[in-house]
């Protein structure tokens, strides 16, 4: 089976079945089998068409009638629609969208059909039954006529290559298919579960299987007790028992995770003989600048200060990931980073100073952490430059050293490049091929999950000037993230990348209250909020939808809209305040100035979605009402509330569902309940899987591979062995087959 194997050289596809492949993203053979089932329907034991109930799953014997294709009158759409008619009566078959199914089969054909009994009572049919040709055999039994011979090399297969396929005691040596479970896969329009099953049954019994070649070596197959590519294969799609569908998940989830960490592993390998910057600030030095912060730091953020200062003293690159809540104090470790670096001289050289580039991923964000680092900076004569897409900034002004001060464009570039503004704060406008350094030497990235792996190596290979003869240094790399991360999914998606944790808030800060709000008690809730409103304090009140439902759409999300809702509150429940509103379509500008106004105070309540999930700090911001909680992860949730817990005044969460079942109340009680973010992001983890925390199209790793991540054992197992095969054999010279995996991988995956 080779990798650029097309299907259209080994199945008949019609221009429907090509277009509606081509938007599952499945084009080759490797991609057709690697298109997983989502569910299995088990065959039912053959059943007699008089004994059959509604919601039953049965497999019917019996002779086919009356086929044709129509339009149901309603949708129009395409129905292939007939009866199967054994002794004891008959029953209507229906197949939807499907009308090349009536052409398959003449009439008076028998058949074995499965399915399910749907319809109402006295007018049964069978929904989109499997259809499977039979005959009487010599002992008057019926037994399918899909037979393979010799001739198509599956006779001949190892025996490894079970699951459906079963050797028969006759003289040819015939394999015939018998099904028990049926494979139900994500479909699209214009292609269904049964075309799956047959184009993988006529892929699966061709000699294409043959030319499988598995690149995860045989001892760590044993080792794991892991089916072979091939069994696995033939497991997921046609299995005989449930047992063989969980050998071959288990399988493909390893073999996901291990490909990461082997791409990883090699990554950090690389890393290890690149030289970086040795950054040399005395202890003395780290401990003034410490003291001089508004705040004592928590013993948290001085064990990672200690553990970043350590890595970039190695002379190496330092790739590390700090992960704290909502108000931590990883802006704090930042700076002390920072400091670190620019009191570091270039080597070689007695005057100048290192480089610091701090990316953020909004405007608004990156203008806050330049507030931030001028009140960290404001004793030490130290330029900090501020570069967006609307303007250039410097500190401190030639006029007021207490100020910033405009600046155009090309004088900041200008000064950046000789040198002159060693720490240089900005969005993604700090990776524009303008933006050069002189002496680049230590790059933060906050809320790094909002860039794209791309986007972060594109600012980390901005390396200095420095000609040394051991050519360029690569500057330290420091990530950082609010959004709690599952140790199983920071190991995987982050494996590049050393973990620190702040996990200690500081000290003063209250614990915020939360609260479940059912319908009934709104009004106690809006009671509480205005006397925080009359207090002076200002509050969030959160929507899932920006505009109101079309409620003539069927399946539109009846949820509360920002819009509506802000009209409703201003006329029914806060009309003395003033009430705006933000929203992702917005114009960057109109967001900015909004956040600006509410950080003023001259807003009282800002009714948003949940752009504001990652936003500017308003210390005076208490309260947060969020609607339809149910419809945000949990992770999102604590997110959002940790938009109230920016200083030492009590705050209060307050959340809305719409819903009253179990589940929603069960991941609601977690939120009141547990103790920080990481508890609830392992909560998140098992209640609503990974995808939520990093979703498929970020992350790069599929359905099968996201399950995964609930294991911990498997992935520090994945890991483990990877991390072996790197250090025995760096450059894969060993495993040809696994380089070549890796490199096909590339292409797909993208942690962005």
């Amino acid at each position: 089976m080779h990798e650029g194997d097309l299907l259209a050289k080994h199945l008949r596809l019609s221009k429907d079945h090509a277009q509606a492949l081509e938007r599952l993203s499945i084009r080759t053979i490797r991609e057709l089998l690697y298109h997983f089932p989502a569910r299995y329907e088990q065959a039912g034991g053959e059943a007699a068409v008089a004994n059959i109930a509604l919601g039953a799953e049965v497999s019917l014997v019996g002779v086919l009638e009356k086929l044709e294709t129509k339009r149901s009158w309603k949708r129009k759409i395409p129905i292939s629609e007939g009866y199967l008619r054994d002794q004891s009566g008959k029953v209507k078959l229906m197949w939807f969208n499907q009308p090349y199914i009536a052409k398959m089969y003449m009439d008076g054909t028998t058949v074995k059909a499965t399915g399910k009994v749907t319809g109402s009572a006295g007018k049964l049919y069978i929904a989109n039954p499997h259809l499977e040709k039979v005959s009487l055999d010599e002992n008057g039994l019926f037994r399918s006529e899909q037979n393979f011979s010799k001739e198509n090399g599956l006779a001949e297969r190892s025996e490894e290559i079970r699951g459906p396929f079963r050797r028969e005691n006759s003289a040819e040596g015939d394999l015939s298919v018998a099904h028990t479970f049926f494979a139900i896969y994500p479909e699209t329009k214009g292609i269904s579960s049964l075309w799956f099953r047959h184009a993988i049954e006529k892929v699966l019994t061709q000699s294409l299987l043959e030319s499988v070649e598995d690149p995860i070596p045989p001892e760590i197959l044993k080792k794991y007790n892991l089916p072979s590519l091939r069994s696995a294969l033939v497991w997921i799609h046609a299995p005989e028992e449930l047992k063989q569908t969980v050998a071959a998940r288990k399988r493909f989830a390893f073999e996901e995770i291990f490909y990461i960490q082997l791409s990883r592993a090699k990554e950090r390998a690389l890393q290890a003989h690149e030289k970086s910057f040795s950054i040399e600030a005395t202890l003395t030095e780290i401990a003034a600048f410490m003291e001089s912060f508004p705040f004592k730091a928590t013993g948290a953020q001085t064990k990672a200060i200690e553990t970043i200062l350590h890595d970039m003293r190695a002379g190496r690159p330092m790739s590390r990931l700090l992960e704290g809540d909502v108000g931590s104090g990883k802006t704090a470790v930042a700076a002390t980073a920072a400091y670190a670096t620019v009191r570091t001289k270039p080597q070689g050289s007695k005057v100048g100073t290192l480089q610091v580039a701090y990316m953020a991923p909004t405007e608004i964000l990156a203008k806050q952490h330049f507030e931030s680092f001028i009140k960290y900076f404001e004793e030490y004569p130290i330029n900090i430059g501020l570069i967006t897409g609307s303007g250039c900034y410097k500190f401190p002004s030639k006029v007021n050293r207490e100020k910033a001060t405009t600046i155009s464009r090309s004088q900041l570039l200008k000064w950046v490049a000789n040198g002159e503004i060693p720490i240089v704060i900005g969005t993604h406008a700090l990776i524009e091929k303008a933006v050069q350094f002189k002496h680049l030497a230590l790059v933060v990235i906050d809320e790094q999950h909002r860039f794209g792996t791309n986007q972060r190596k594109k600012l980390a290979q901005k390396k200095g000037e420095v000609n040394l003869p051991a050519g360029r240094q690569v500057p330290h790399l420091l990530s950082m993230t609010a959004t709690p991360i599952p140790r199983t999914l920071a190991l995987t998606v982050y494996g590049d990348l050393d973990l620190t944790l702040i996990d200690q808030m500081p000290v003063g800060r209250k614990p915020i209250i939360t609260k479940i709000v059912k319908k009934e008690e709104r009004a106690n809730a809006y009671a509480e909020i205005r006397t925080q409103l009359e207090a002076g304090r200002q509050a969030y009140v959160i929507c899932p939808r920006i505009d109101e439902p079309d409620p003539d759409k069927a399946f539109a999300l009846m949820a509360k809209s920002v819009k509506e809702e802000s009209k409703r509150l201003k006329k029914d429940v806060f009309p003395e305040y003033s009430i705006e509103i933000l929203h992702s379509k917005m114009l960057p500008k109109d967001k900015d100035e909004v956040m600006a106004k509410f950080a003023n105070h001259e807003i009282d309540i800002l009714v948003a979605t949940s752009v504001v999930e990652v936003g500017v700090n308003v210390p005076n911001a208490t309260v947060i009402f969020i609607e339809g909680a149910e419809r945000f992860g949990l992770s999102q949730l604590h997110q959002l509330r940790g938009r109230v817990v920016r200083s030492n005044h009590q705050a209060y969460c307050y959340v809305c569902p719409e819903s009253k079942g179990e589940q929603t109340t069960a991941r609601l009680k977690a939120l009141v309940t547990a103790k920080n973010g990481f508890e609830l992001a392992e909560q998140d983890l098992l209640q609503r899987g990974p995808g939520e925390l990093a979703g498929g199209k970020q992350s790069g790793i599929s359905d099968i591979g996201m399950e995964a991540l609930k294991n911990l054992k498997l992935v520090e197992a994945a890991r483990s062995e990877a991390q072996t095969i790197i250090k025995n054999d760096e450059q894969l010279q060993k495993h040809p087959l696994l380089s070549r995996e890796l490199q096909a991988r590339a292409n797909t995956l993208h942690f962005e």
